[in-house]
């Protein structure tokens, strides 16, 4: 009914001649076909190692980040550290709590080795007083009313400590109140 070595003709012929025969081109794809799957899986495998490497660095970098923010913190509270002891008043006070005190006028040694002006030995100044500022703040009336009358003495630095075991004065039942202890303001209404 059909014949092996007939050809094809109409339709089925033209089919025939586009679509060449399985066996001689099978053999032909084989390779080509290997070579496209290894080229994609090696792609494939490339790729995610590039994107590992990407995460590790983008987690090492938010933690030198991290790091290099805390260190800077550091770094600017021991700067603020330095400023507050280098300023002209906490170097005088520490210097007087060492028991350093102001010299006078100084004198020069001329390179011929003469003396110039007058060398003096320093001699530590007396110890200010403290003074009652005008306007006592709450904080200061509070510790002035514990205090008492009495003014302890006055420290090295210039400012005055109490005693550790003093304690305020009794006050007399006909004494009257202190005059430098903070009156309350009015209360006022906003808008008058």
């Amino acid at each position: 009914m059909s014949r092996a070595g007939a050809p094809l003709k109409g339709r089925a012929g033209r089919l025939a001649r586009l679509m060449p025969s399985a066996s001689p081109s099978s053999a032909a794809r084989t390779p080509f076909v290997l070579l496209v799957v290894l080229l994609l899986g090696g792609g494939l495998i490339t790729l995610l190692l590039l994107n590992s490497a990407l995460n590790e660095g983008s987690f090492r970098l938010s933690e030198l980040k991290r790091d290099t923010t805390e260190l800077t913190d550091e770094q600017q509270a021991l700067q603020r550290d330095v400023d507050s002891y280098s300023q002209p008043g906490a170097l005088e006070r520490r210097a007087r709590e060492l028991g350093m005190v102001p010299g006078g006028s100084p004198a020069f040694l001329d390179p011929d080795g003469t003396v110039r002006g007058v060398p003096t030995k320093a001699t530590a100044p007396p110890p200010p007083t403290p003074t009652p500022s005008p306007e006592p703040t709450p904080e200061d009336g509070a510790q002035a009313d514990e205090a008492g009358a009495g003014v302890p003495p006055a420290t090295p630095s210039g400012t005055a400590t109490p005693s550790p075991g003093a304690a305020a004065e009794p006050e007399s039942e006909d004494a009257p109140a202190p005059e430098n202890t903070p009156a309350t303001p009015p209360p006022t209404t906003p808008g008058r």
